[in-house]
């Protein structure tokens, strides 16, 4: 959430579910949970009201709104920050970055990024591929500053499985930059169009240079960056995996246009579709996964099929664990969301998971789905956050880690 709702007079819950054995879900036991639990808001208000949350491979971190960060769960490779390699059932304070103002955090698989309103770049955790940006393959239980970016204004750290991705929102004629670092084994660092191993110092993405990028995001062994959203211009979404840059056109009157490989001359010809302002919305997953919102509340998706995750009950059917394995190379609008105007969408490593009324399908096999049983779903499904009183008005934003999902949920004050 970009703003904190209990600014606005609203009371604030917390609630998560799905694989909780190393205390990410901060319900203080080291168990799964197959249906949402309404943590101890007290422990965690005591850190002051959460403005946004990250969660990796079984940790979590969460951005206050004053700037400070608290951080829980898996701790065995140091992404906690708090200078051990112990994990935590509680949230705790990252101490070392008490005295900033921190405006953005990202959790990896088992490292973890903050970056501080003065652009200052700090990275924790496994080191072992370079993902931390130090130039070597060290760990680091309490963050460090990447002296890389000593003399540039870090925007934004997008964490993946092994990798990192930085923008630096550029200024006069530098332009906006995405720079890499970390495993670039499957092509996710997008240096170079030949697959890195890996490399422990950033280096510029190649394929970007100019175009104005509002985000990036990171998961699994796959990056993407979405450009500015200006009428009447084409608007591109990269995405950089397995060695490719993929361009993703969406043209006036926001018909998909295709996705092409540089190199290639020919655009290739994809489903058609249209619809009113469409713009996407990024959510990585290891499955090369990309959702989309329409600002008519419709969801797209593209990538791998296991587990359900993309949604369509055509390609599967409803068992404990889907065993076939598709791949998506169109957009596919994602079943059973009629009638709902969603606003804001979340993927972990294998599941899928809206809100407005918190819909999930995909992998089940921890409870991450919150209906109470461990089954796959390959097609949403209503998720309950206690009780709404009549004329309550709410507002969730939901976050998916590997195997578990939290949400906050708001209560808007009636405006009378």
């Amino acid at each position: 959430m970009e703003e904190n709702e209990r600014d606005k007079g609203g009371e604030v819950e917390i609630w998560s579910w799905g694989a909780g054995t190393d205390g990410q879900l901060g319900t203080t036991r080291l168990e799964d949970e197959h249906l949402p639990q309404l943590l101890d808001l007290p422990r965690f208000s005591s850190a002051g009201p959460i403005s946004l949350l990250a969660c990796g491979g079984a940790h979590v971190l969460a951005l206050t709104t004053d700037g400070k960060v608290v951080t829980w769960g898996r701790g065995t490779s140091g992404q906690l920050g708090h200078g051990d390699m112990v994990s935590s059932l509680q949230p705790k304070h990252v101490k070392l970055l008490e005295s900033f103002v921190m405006t953005h955090v990202s959790a990896g698989w088992s490292h973890s990024g903050f970056v501080s309103d003065t652009g200052c770049l700090f990275t924790c955790g496994d080191g072992s591929f370079g993902q931390l940006g130090h130039g070597d393959c060290k760990s680091h239980c309490s963050p460090v500053k990447v002296s890389y970016f000593d003399s540039k204004h870090v925007d934004q750290i997008a964490c993946g499985m092994r990798h990192s991705l930085v923008l630096l929102k550029g200024t006069g004629l530098s332009g906006d930059q995405v720079y890499g670092f970390g495993s670039g084994k499957r092509g996710q660092l997008g240096v170079s169009m030949d697959n890195t191993r890996s490399i422990s110092v950033p280096q510029a993405t190649v394929g970007l240079e100019g175009v104005e990028i509002i985000s990036i995001d990171a998961n699994g062994d796959h990056s993407a960056a979405l450009s500015a959203l200006v009428p009447g211009v084409v608007n591109i979404v990269y995405l950089i995996n397995s060695s490719s840059l993929l361009l993703l056109y969406l043209v006036p009157p926001q018909k998909l246009m295709g996705i092409c490989t540089p190199g290639e001359e020919d655009l290739v010809a994809l489903q058609m579709f249209t619809a009113l302002g469409v713009f996407l919305h990024l959510c990585a997953s290891p499955k090369l996964l990309l959702d989309g919102i329409t600002c008519g509340g419709e969801v797209f998706m593209l990538g791998g099929n296991r587990h359900g995750v993309l949604g369509d009950p055509q390609k599967g059917s409803q068992v404990k664990h889907l065993s076939e394995e598709s791949r998506e190379e169109n957009l596919e609008k994602v079943q059973g969301l009629d009638g709902l105007n969603v606003v804001q969408i979340a993927a972990g490593a294998e599941h899928s998971a809206l809100n407005r009324v918190i819909k999930t399908w995909g992998w089940g096999e921890h409870g991450q789905l919150g209906l109470g049983n461990t089954y796959d779903q390959i097609s949403p499904q209503a998720v309950r956050l206690g009780h709404r009183l009549p004329g309550q008005h709410t507002m969730i934003k939901v976050y998916c880690g590997s195997g578990f999902t939290f949400a906050i949920k708001a209560v808007i004050p009636s405006q009378t």
